[in-house]
């Protein structure tokens, strides 16, 4: 491609880099003869230039290119470059005789008088004519391009800004230096957009960094299909399988309740031959805590796979056995893990005593408990919290209240502050034993005074700055320190069901809390609620609802459940099924104590309306996946079939159903047609189809159909006949 330049373009310098002295006028001569003027040199076009013929032209002309990129005439530098890039026969040092700052000016320029497309396609051009533009423009221009980008960012231009970060990136410019790419990609995740997010990270070079963040960040909002949308492509990712990646999205599976979903995974990487390593069986066991059986399978193919498991391993299995109550199995795991660290295998950890301290308070295993506290300070290790409360928790479980202050006391002399819970397991403690006013005496001496510890001299040194908001008083021989006791809503909510069926004394502790400047909870009411019903207040109970609904408290299942209870244990179940009526309507799922409470309201019916309410009931239940109490329901219906509605007949025996598993299929078919027999209309075809059923089964349907006819018959609905 050939330019040649125009008149009012600079003239190229004289070939020769001599300077030429200016000539001293002299004299004319009349006989002298004049030479004669040398002609101007032809201007030379581009195409004429190249290397070694003209290095001068070559850096005029890169001169005449950065001018034009300065003066803003991006796209007449392009033609200048290219030319002289042609010229240049692909010199490389043709873009280092460019000038940065004129370029990066006239960038700048372009992208405030021009925007941010213009100046795209500018980088674009000068890739393609080998000018990397992009890398040379200075910081100036480098902050006004990430300025514009920035303002797409904040007029929420989400899709426009990743195709321009997408485009400068492939032009080589800085495109982390814009924003934080995880402020973009949080964006993302708020407008739950994986797709979107997936193919912005994938711009930086630590893209799986950036898809794994993603991916924990979609799982902190519990979307795990958009999680397994960013798992699946950090698997398409050049490199391998990310172990770190397939650790957490396993967490994030547990985290949203879907153990289910990382065994699928695991299973997935176990057929795509890759071997996990420690910590991804140690998120697969953690998050399958609650299946003993799965995690001692997980634990076996750990072994036989070669994976050594670590104590995270251990702690877990430990974990396992304590939610499943195996405490025996339990105790055989911690026997190993000791013999391993006799070995010098492991080094037993905090952790690993505190849940073998739980497995004791839950298993009442008290001797136990004393055990591990003395391994635990032969091993050097210092009881925490958590230790010292479940240490409490053990003798309290067992009924060993006097020993579990004095565990509580020995804490403090340790150096470990108790909290509010250390306190309430002992007042539950006192519940369970039925100690109820030492439960009342113990708290208001403790509220009163908080409890005092005699220190000695070495103890005090001990203890100096350990506890916070507590009194010392000197004494013979030592120290009083009280360490304050402060009552939670949980401390008072043990308080009321120390009550009993007393409701005014409950009243007294709700107002008590409010005076500490507390505010009953769900619990609180639910308990106030649970003591109406059992001293046979049902107006109480309903009043205790409704002030919950006015003082803001929402409502959840357990709360109609009590109230239903109460209402069940006055003999009201049509204010029951009032109650139920509106929880449904509230959207809340009644759970298998609600539908059993109605169930069981009525030990007999006397009307098609009550058989029908608890056939709905009954109905669905079954559709929540709940089992029913199918023997008392069978009872119920053959009784009013045959009109026996408070008295045992005779005959009661001839309907002995049987209900063993081999029957179980036969009597859930007769229900079935119990259901459909009394939703028909009287004056709907009435004719049952018996078959499947047992001759008892058949006959109660029967019965069912006459008994229905003969109510709406004395209703006057309908006619004998």
């Amino acid at each position: 491609m050939a330019l040649a330049m125009t008149s009012s373009s600079p003239q190229p310098p004289p070939p020769s880099h001599r300077r030429r002295r200016s000539p001293q006028p002299v004299a004319p001569t009349p006989n002298a003869n004049p030479k004669p003027k040398p002609r101007a040199k032809a201007l030379p076009l581009l195409s004429d230039v190249g290397v070694g013929r003209d290095p001068a032209a070559i850096k005029y002309y890169a001169r005449v290119a950065s001018n034009l990129a300065g003066a803003g005439r991006l796209s007449d530098f392009l033609l200048a470059a290219e030319g002289l890039r042609a010229a240049a026969g692909d010199d490389p040092s043709f873009a280092a005789r460019i000038s940065a700052r004129l370029l990066s000016r006239g960038v700048a320029a372009a992208v405030r008088d021009r925007g941010l497309p213009h100046v795209l396609e500018f980088l674009r051009d000068a890739e393609r004519v080998r000018v990397p533009a992009a890398e040379m423009i200075d910081a100036d221009a480098s902050d006004a391009v990430a300025a514009a980008c920035r303002m797409l960012l904040e007029e929420r231009r989400m899709a426009e800004y990743v195709e321009v970060v997408e485009a400068l990136a492939r032009c080589g410019f800085y495109v982390q230096g814009i924003v934080n790419p995880m402020d973009v990609l949080k964006i993302f995740v708020k407008k739950r957009d994986p797709d979107m997010a997936i193919r912005y990270a994938r711009i930086f070079p630590n893209s799986q960094l950036l898809l794994c963040n993603t991916m924990e960040a979609f799982g902190k909002r519990k979307e795990l299909k958009n999680a397994l949308t960013v798992f699946g492509a950090l698997k398409d990712q050049l490199g391998g399988i990310n172990m770190f990646a397939c650790r957490s999205i396993i967490d994030i599976c547990g985290h949203c309740g879907s153990s289910v979903q990382a065994r699928i995974i695991f299973e997935g990487l176990l057929a795509d031959k890759i071997t996990p390593n420690t910590y991804v069986f140690n998120s697969l066991m953690n998050v399958n805590a609650h299946s003993l059986n799965y995690n001692l399978s997980v634990y076996k193919h750990m072994q036989n796979l070669g994976v050594a498991p670590d104590l995270t391993s251990y702690n877990i299995l430990l974990k396992t056995c304590c939610n499943a109550r195996e405490f025996n199995m339990a105790q055989e795991i911690y026997e190993e893990m000791k013999k391993k660290e006799r070995d010098g295998l492991l080094k037993l950890d905090v952790f690993t005593y505190s849940t073998m301290m739980k497995v004791s308070a839950d298993g009442k295993m008290w001797k136990m408990a004393s055990n591990i506290k003395e391994d635990m300070q032969g091993g050097g290790v210092r009881l925490n919290l958590v230790t010292w409360s479940s240490l409490i928790n053990a003798y309290a479980n067992s009924g060993l209240v006097d020993r579990a202050i004095e565990i509580l006391e020995e804490m403090i002399r340790d150096g470990c502050q108790p909290t509010a819970p250390c306190f309430n397991i002992i007042l539950t403690a006192c519940l369970k034993s039925c100690q109820y006013d030492r439960a009342f005496r113990l708290f208001y001496s403790w509220k009163k005074s908080g409890i005092k510890i005699f220190l000695s001299p070495e103890q005090k040194r001990c203890l100096d700055g350990a506890f916070t908001f507590c009194k010392e008083y000197p004494s013979n021989d030592g120290t009083i320190l009280v360490v304050p006791f402060r009552p939670t809503v949980t401390t008072y909510n043990i308080l009321m069901k120390a009550c009993g069926t007393n409701a005014e004394r409950a009243k007294s502790v709700m107002n008590e809390m409010r005076r500490s400047g507390l505010c009953p909870d769900l619990i609180s009411w639910s308990i106030l609620m649970d003591i109406y019903g059992t001293s046979q207040n049902r107006d109480g109970a309903v009043q205790a609802l409704r002030r919950m609904q006015r003082v803001g408290i929402k409502l959840n299942v357990s709360a109609y459940t009590v109230a239903i209870k109460a209402c069940v244990a006055n003999k009201d179940l049509k204010l029951a099924l009032h109650l139920f009526d509106e929880m449904k309507m509230h959207q809340l799922k009644p759970n298998l104590v609600t539908y059993k409470t109605l169930l069981t309201a009525r030990s007999n019916y006397g009307s098609l309306q009550e058989v029908q309410q608890c056939l709905a009931i009954y109905q669905e239940m079954r559709k929540a996946g709940y089992q029913a109490n199918d023997y008392y329901l069978k009872e119920l219906i053959v009784e009013w079939c045959e009109g026996v509605l408070s008295s045992r007949s005779a005959n009661q025996d001839f309907y002995n159903l049987d209900l063993q598993p081999k029957r179980k299929e036969s009597f859930n078919l007769f229900l079935e047609k119990v259901v459909t027999v009394l939703q028909k209309d009287v004056d709907q075809n009435q004719i049952v189809d018996v078959r499947g059923l047992s001759k008892i089964e058949a006959r109660i349907v029967v019965l069912s159909v006459l008994r229905k006819i003969k109510e709406q018959y004395l209703l006057g609905n309908s006619s004998p006949g």
